[in-house]
Order: structure tokens, then C-alpha cells, then sequence
């Protein structure tokens, strides 16, 4: 952090200037037990299990995308946060930050969205405010949403990733990077020979169709950062490595198209509806069978696994038979993606 005396782009990307930010800033000031953790939800005592709690602001550009609005959004991305440590989702609150001027209809229909996501992912948006701004202060809307699940205690660990072993084998439930490249092609126009939407959506159902089966070390949601952020991130914090293997994971021919035009890295790229777990080597065929038979996991891959070797690093095989190392993502690749 000492060498940067203003915020950055790069500061939001959920990569290494995020992760930077948050522990030698944020952590510095606010260090608590459970701020330590640093996982997607702070998770606290409550009864005979625990209190997930989480939130998330969104300020995507366009507002309105293939796939999704930042409305659903907001929805998805709290709910997700609280499902990948193994929480239930039950309650929201919603903020609203709004540019004077910005048309009601278009609010509306952001609202109507929130509104139906939530009930699909059988949550309630109980709390909320709002604040306008005069005209160019705020670009038209963003959105800050918070939410509460209930933990059961047998799955505690899955937040910290505290069984993770080597051996154990790496799942996501479907192709990474489409969230980006949507909100790339309708920010550049862009026309594609079969359409890329967002793989924005709320994932509590097929990850409770798992976790209520199956033992899982560890889950992430793949949003800011990508999945690589996301595996090197677990390599870190474990101290373990993890080698994945580049034919294995699951990406769209257009999505790798697109990237190779504008520089990209599909695998930086970031996901709204994408769950990395860990699982143990002698379940994780049972676990691939059960995502696989949800609609939001038809495209479940195993991608690799995790090792003694390299302890700290992500290794990634490459389909021309070499390897690279696969860090945290340094800079920003595609601003304001959510």
C-alpha cells in the first residue's frame, strides 16, 4: 500500500490491490476475530449454530445487461456470498444511492427485479434506504445490499477452508468468465455469433443440494478476480498447493474469442453465478453427479485438486502440455463489472 497514495481502478478488481487494501488498511483499523477470517460472510455465534452476515455494493456500468440488471444483481451477489460458507439465506436490506434525474420507469423495473430474484431464491429485502445526489455526483444508481443466514455448526470450517488436504479435488459448476465478457459486449457493442448473458444467479439451491450430502472443505463464489484470484487466494491462505488443469475448466469458444482480441484472461474474468469447492478426492464423482443435476450446474467440471507440492502457488497445466504460475490478479482487466 506504501507505494500508492490515491486509489486506484485496480483497487476495486478483487484481486491483489484489493486484497492489499483490505489488509493493510481495512484490517489494520477494524481487526476483529471475525474481520480476520476474511471470507465472503462474517459468521458469529447464535444459538446452537451460526449468524452469517454479509454485504456488497454494486455499481455495474451498464445497469441493464444480457442476462441480468444490476437490480438481480444486487440480489444474487449477497445471497451468494452467504451460501458459499454453507449458510441458508433468509433476510436482505437494500440501499439505494439515486442521481436526480434518473427516470422512475427504469427504477421500477430494477426494483421488480430485485423483487422477483429474491423471491425465486425464497429471501425477503426487509430493511432498505435512500439517498439522491444532485446530477453528476452518482452515475444514475448503485445499489448497496446486505443480508443474514443461518449456519449450521457442522459446517463451519467450509468458510475458513480449515479440512482442506491435499488430494482433495477442485469443482466450479460451470464456465467462467461469461459475467465479464456480457458486460464487455453490451458496453462495446459488440455482436456475437451465439449470444454471451451473465451467469448471474442465486446459487443457495444447488449448494444446498450439496452441503446437505456431502462433506465440503472449502467454497468460494468466483465474482471480482476470477477464478484464478480465487485459487491462488485458497494456495495463500492454506499454504498448500493447488495444480489445475487449463482443458479441464469449462469456457465458452466465444468467451475465449473475445479474450484473445481485448488481451484478456478468461480465467480473470469475472462470474456471478460460479462456485469453486473443494472436496474431498473419494466424494467429489458424487458431488459432480449431484451439480450436474441442477439446471445451474449442468456444466459442473472437475478441474483440479490440490497437492503438497508448491505449497502457496497455483500451477495451471496448459493444453499445449506447459504450466504457469496463476497469481491474484494485479491491476484491472474490465472495470465496474458489478
Amino acid at each position: 500500500m506504501e507505494q500508492y497514495k490515491y486509489i486506484r481502478m485496480g483497487h476495486g478488481s478483487g484481486g491483489k490491490l484489493t486484497h492489499d487494501l483490505v489488509t493493510d488498511l481495512f484490517l489494520k483499523y477494524f481487526d476483529n476475530e471475525m474481520l480476520r477470517q476474511q471470507g465472503d460472510a462474517a459468521l458469529a455465534p447464535a444459538g446452537a449454530g451460526k449468524l452469517a452476515f454479509s454485504t456488497d455494493g454494486y455499481v455495474v456500468d451498464p445497469l441493464f445487461f444480457p442476462g441480468g440488471d444490476i437490480g438481480s444483481l444486487a440480489v444474487s451477489g449477497t445471497v451468494n456470498d452467504l451460501a458459499v460458507t454453507g449458510a441458508v439465506p433468509h433476510y436482505l436490506s437494500a440501499a439505494f444511492i439515486l442521481e436526480e434525474g434518473f427516470a422512475i420507469d427504469e427504477l421500477e423495473k430494477i426494483v421488480r427485479s430485485m423483487a422477483d430474484t429474491a423471491r425465486n431464491a425464497g429471501v425477503q429485502i426487509v430493511a432498505g434506504d435512500t439517498k439522491v445526489v444532485n446530477k453528476g455526483k452518482c452515475d444514475k444508481l448503485f445499489i448497496t445490499t446486505a443480508g443474514v443466514g443461518l449456519l449450521e455448526e457442522r459446517l463451519a470450517h467450509i468458510a475458513g477452508g480449515s479440512r482442506v488436504q491435499p488430494g482433495d479435488r477442485i469443482i466450479i459448476n460451470g464456465f467462467a468468465g461469461d459475467h465479464g465478457i456480457a458486460i464487455l459486449g453490451e458496453r462495446e457493442s459488440l455482436k456475437f455469433s451465439s449470444p454471451i448473458v451473465s451467469d448471474a444467479a442465486c446459487l443457495n439451491d444447488l449448494i444446498a443440494g450439496v452441503t446437505n450430502h456431502y462433506d465440503i472443505h472449502f467454497m468460494r463464489d468466483a465474482t471480482r478476480g476470477g477464478l484464478a484470484t480465487v485459487l491462488a487466494e485458497l494456495a495463500e491462505t492454506r499454504k498448500m498447493g493447488v495444480t489445475v488443469h487449463e482443458e479441464a475448466i469449462p469456457v465458452r469458444e466465444e468467451v475465449k474469442g473475445i479474450c484473445e482480441v481485448f488481451g484478456y484472461d478468461p480465467l480473470y474474468m469475472a462470474n456471478e453465478g460460479k462456485v469453486v469447492m473443494v472436496v474431498p478426492e473419494d466424494q467429489a464423482g458424487d458431488i459432480l453427479a449431484g451439480l450436474q443435476n441442477h439446471p445451474l450446474g449442468r456444466d459442473s467440471a472437475v478441474i483440479g485438486s490440490v497437492t503438497e507440492k508448491h505449497a502457496g502457488s497455483v500451477i495451471l497445466n496448459t493444453e499445449i502440455g506447459g504450466q504457469r504460475f496463476l497469481d491474484m490478479l494485479a491491476g484491472e482487466q474490465l472495470p465496474r463489472i458489478c
